[in-house]
This record gives structure tokens, sequence and C-alpha cells, in this order.
């Protein structure tokens, strides 16, 4: 507002860029955090419910490795392999931070869609480019969540053979570091007692690997960045498997 009514200038107001209603509409439209936060009690009281060691009756839990290598604050990625749909919940329940997962379109499905959209999952067209997920994917890196990513795309060997870009665009985009994190035994064998999941008496192995950045360190974004940053992540991911497979005498086993 400017002007001198004592000078016999006019008042004329000067309006400025509101630019926080659109921040708090961007802010309002990511995946919940608090839902997450829902998200993942759900997946401590089902992995440590169905699998609640008992003496008696010789039921495992999921035994957690490295879980503190997770930073405690700020964006991260979580990368896993991927074999088996249980691969999902175990490392919600199992992170010591809440997690937003890219979750396939073909999940959400009748009750399954609010169910998953209210714990604060992303809904992603894996066969297009996704911009609504790719935009609210940066937009948890960066209010400072953990997004989780199966960057094989798909249930397969969970041996990140096959290694899509969408991982290493989301770390060299953010700035976030990756955490590896292996699932095994989630696809060793069907149990009886609940078909397609694992027998209820069996051992499930996560764990997490040290973080690191899949960028050079140069800023780049280009193409060939990129693709260099995909390598050295499948690089960085396939050893991580490696060495949690041994860690956990798994070593040629799922």
């Amino acid at each position: 507002m400017r002007g001198d009514p004592r000078r016999g200038e006019a008042f004329r107001v000067t309006r400025t860029p509101n630019t926080t209603g659109k921040a708090d509409k961007a802010a309002a439209a990511l995946p919940s955090a608090s839902g997450a936060a829902v998200g993942r009690r759900i997946g401590i009281g089902l992995m440590y419910g169905l699998w609640k060691p008992r003496v008696m009756y010789g039921l495992w839990k999921p035994r957690v490795l490295g879980a503190w290598r997770i930073p405690a604050t700020g964006p991260v990625i979580l990368a896993g392999n991927h074999s088996h749909n249980l691969d999902g919940p175990m490392l919600i329940g199992t992170s010591p931070r809440p997690v937003h997962f890219l979750v396939k379109k073909e999940a959400f499905i009748g009750p399954l869609d609010p169910f998953l959209r209210g714990i604060g999952q992303l809904k992603v067209d894996r066969a297009n480019a996704d911009r609504t997920a790719i935009t609210d994917a940066l937009g948890v890196l960066e209010r400072g969540g953990v997004l989780g990513i199966f960057p094989e795309g798909s249930r397969g060997d969970g041996d990140f053979a096959s290694l899509r870009s969408g991982l290493a665009y989301f770390a060299v985009r953010s700035g976030a570091p990756i955490v590896p994190v292996a699932v095994l035994g989630t696809a060793l064998r069907r149990g009886r007692v609940v078909p397609g999941l694992p027998p209820l008496r069996s051992r499930i192995d996560v764990v997490f690997g040290d973080p690191f950045e899949a960028g050079d360190g140069s800023g780049r974004r280009t193409r060939s960045a990129l693709d260099e940053a995909t390598v050295r992540v499948q690089k960085r991911l396939g050893a991580h498997l490696a060495d949690a497979r041994r860690l956990t005498g798994r070593a040629g086993h799922p």
C-alpha cells in the first residue's frame, strides 16, 4: 500500500504473489505422512503377529539386521529386492521410519484403494511415464520422508538383475541417499496354513545396507548421467544382496 494522504497522494494497493496457498495445496496433495505412520504400525502388527516367537509352537519372527543404517532424519530412498507380495508389508513393518512405497496401480482396486491411499502409499502406472506419481515421490523426498522402491519394477527372482532407471532418477534429482534392503525367505516355499504366504515357522531376514549416493558428484541429470547412475546403483544393490545372503547363511538361496 503506497501514498501519503497528507500530501494529497492517492492510496494504491500493491499486490504481491500469494505462493503460500499454492504451497499449502501442494503439501496437502502429497501422500499422508501420518497415514504412513499408521501403515507402519499395521505392518509391525502384521509381521510380529503372524511370526511372533512362541517356544511351544516353534514360530519365528522376522530377523532384522542393520536397521540403524537408515538415517534418522532427512530424505531417504529404500531400494528393496522383490520376489513376493509380502516384501512391501515386510519393509513397511520393519523400517524404523514410516515409508511411502510406489505401488503398481493394479493393486489399487476395491477396498484396497482407499486403504493404500490412507496409509500414504503412492499409486504408479508402470506402463507409462506417470507424472503424478513422479511429482508425489519427489514431494515425499522434498518433505524429508522415506520413499520405498522396488527397482526391478515387478516381482521376479529378487536378485536386482534387471533394474529400471526410476530409482537413479529419484536419487539424482533429489540428492537423497539410497539404502539397499534385502528381503530373504519370502519366496522360499509356500505355507500350508495360509496358501500364498511363507510357512509361519519359516525364518525371514530383512537386511539393511549402508546408504550411498547414486550420482557421481557432478550434479549432472542428463540421460547418460542417469544411465551411469543406474549401472552404479545396480552394482551396489547386487553387492549388498550377496553380502546379505552370506551374512544370513542363505548363500545360493532366496
